[in-house]
């Protein structure tokens, strides 16, 4: 981590990756918070979290945070690779709006509970994208989703500077015991070990096994 004397009174600052990085272009958020972690180094007072598709585990985190940034795939109903901002009392809006997977569902809940409890962060930063294909068993990112990563990053750059993160390019390398993705589902990895259609097809026999019940619950 990036080592800054901050005062005890320092906001406490979740940035948070959401989605599914097994179902193509619902690893967005993750890929996100992924790659803010092996390029940057923040103040002690933040964390990062792949949060996945945790829903209701991640309730402690977001009732610990004074100022959550989310990373996530949101169905806006827009051109894909659309990025949008959306902040504050908004955000659960667009969490359920159009809920592509039990993970958004799981996390508005995150947030109904949050604000029930009186713990809710004092500010709420939801960076979205617009996904172009989730029915994709163990692919990537598509490519106008995967360019949409480095805007992205750089809207969450400007929040977390004006809320004391600290952001600096990162300069101590970063262990696999660090890193919030697992080694295996790293980007470049999953993506070089993905095997190629012919010898793993995609949804199973559509004959016995329709699209909507090979996918499981997430």
């Amino acid at each position: 981590m990036h080592h800054v004397d901050f005062p005890n009174d320092a906001p406490a600052i979740l940035v948070l990756g959401i989605g599914n990085v097994l179902w193509a272009d619902e690893g967005f958020g993750v890929r996100c918070a992924e790659m803010l972690q092996r390029r940057f180094e923040f103040a002690p007072n933040v964390q990062l979290i792949d949060g996945g598709t945790q829903g209701l585990y991640l309730i402690q985190h977001v009732q610990s945070a004074d100022y959550l940034l989310i990373f996530d795939a949101v169905d806006y109903g827009m051109a894909p690779g659309t990025l949008k901002l959306v902040q504050n009392d908004e955000v659960p809006k667009y969490m359920g709006a159009k809920k592509m997977s039990l993970h958004q569902t799981g996390f508005q809940e995150v947030l109904a509970l949050a604000e029930l409890t009186g713990r809710y962060p004092e500010k709420v930063v939801l960076i979205g994208c617009q996904p172009e294909e989730i029915e994709d068993y163990g692919g990537s990112l598509r490519s106008l989703i995967k360019k949409a990563i480095e805007p992205a990053l750089q809207q969450a750059l400007v929040f977390l500077q004006a809320w004391g993160a600290a952001p600096a390019i990162r300069t101590t390398p970063l262990s696999e015991e660090e890193a919030i993705t697992l080694p295996h589902l790293a980007l470049e990895r999953y993506e070089a070990q993905r095997p190629s259609e012919e010898t793993a097809p995609r949804i199973g026999d559509e004959r016995f096994l329709p699209r909507e019940v090979v996918r499981p619950c997430v």
